[in-house]
């Protein structure tokens, strides 16, 4: 019998009405782990700063230096010597970090031309120089942009700090004696632009009590790090036995940044009164440096 050519619209609907079905069930079907496993937690949007860089703004031209925020997530107390920015926190990835953002010539609260912008935490001194006596830090950070200049000596930003004072007299009242340094390493971006694409992290290491400068100072590369990347790191800076005789001292500022030891023994250790650490960010001799903290711990020992 031949088909009247009226069935084959017919026919067409329900196909398509049969394929649609069946696409329909499969998508329905399919298991919520393949949707998770699809759709990854959304990422935060950066917590870099790229626009222009000041001198000062209103909001960040603190009157004291102990202007910080109520129950910061990061340890110890705030010294902020810098009107670009006040510290703050931000939620990235899933983690609040502390902020510390600074510029160059930004330090509003020291006689001009003096000493460097700063936005650090000081943290409790180890008093004691007994063996086993010390001060141990441990954190989280993310380098986002240090200061450079056209100098290689001067380009860069401290991350941290070793502190502590000693007897005999020399250098500043409150001597330095390790710091850690980031300078950046440039490389070029989608537009063709040079930007900070990592850090390379050096000591800068005394090599007498009180050392400064070019003479009295070492400065050792240590490692690098890539831009925006937690790194876990441990300072921990005390007094431990001489392993060659007993009857002397080490003064040691141990560090361990992601994963890999770097210590380091400080000179004159009979000399070391105490054994101190600070961090953020220190020091911008030209444009910005923005650092960033996260998971920050502390705790000390003294030994008469």
């Amino acid at each position: 019998m031949k088909k009247s050519k009226r069935q084959y619209p017919i026919i067409l609907t329900l196909l398509v009405s049969f394929f649609t079905t069946l696409i329909s069930c499969q998508s329905n079907n399919e298991p919520a782990e393949e949707n998770v496993i699809n759709n990854p937690e959304q990422v935060d949007a950066s917590d870099e700063e790229i626009g222009e860089i000041t001198i000062c703004t209103d909001a960040g031209t603190n009157t004291v230096r102990e202007t910080d925020i109520a129950n910061p997530v990061n340890v110890g107390t705030i010294d902020d010597r810098s009107c670009y920015a006040n510290y703050k926190e931000e939620n990235f990835n899933g983690t609040v970090w502390g902020v510390y953002n600074i510029t160059h010539e930004s330090n509003h609260l020291d006689a001009p031309n003096t000493l460097q912008p700063r936005i650090e935490r000081s943290l409790s001194r180890s008093q004691k120089t007994g063996v086993g006596s010390y001060a141990s830090f441990k954190g989280t950070v993310r380098i986002l942009e240090v200061g450079n200049t056209e100098d290689e000596g001067s380009t860069g930003s401290y991350i941290m700090q070793a502190k502590g004072k000693h007897t005999g007299g020399g250098g500043s009242n409150d001597p330095a004696i390790c710091l850690y340094l980031a300078k950046p390493v440039y490389g070029t971006d989608e537009n063709g632009n040079q930007v900070q694409q990592s850090f390379d992290v050096f000591r800068e290491q005394i090599n007498y009590r009180g050392g400064s400068g070019a003479e009295g100072r070492d400065i050792v590369f240590l490692t690098n790090v890539q831009k925006n990347t937690p790194t876990e790191i441990e300072l921990e800076v005390g007094f431990e036995q001489d392993p060659e005789d007993a009857n002397k001292k080490i003064h040691y500022a141990n560090a361990k940044i992601g994963g890999t030891d770097f210590n380091w023994n400080i000179p004159e250790p009979e000399r070391g009164t105490q054994s101190g650490i600070r961090y953020g960010a220190y020091r911008v001799k030209g444009g910005r440096a923005q650092i960033r903290w996260a998971n920050t711990t502390y705790e000390k020992n003294e030994v008469d």
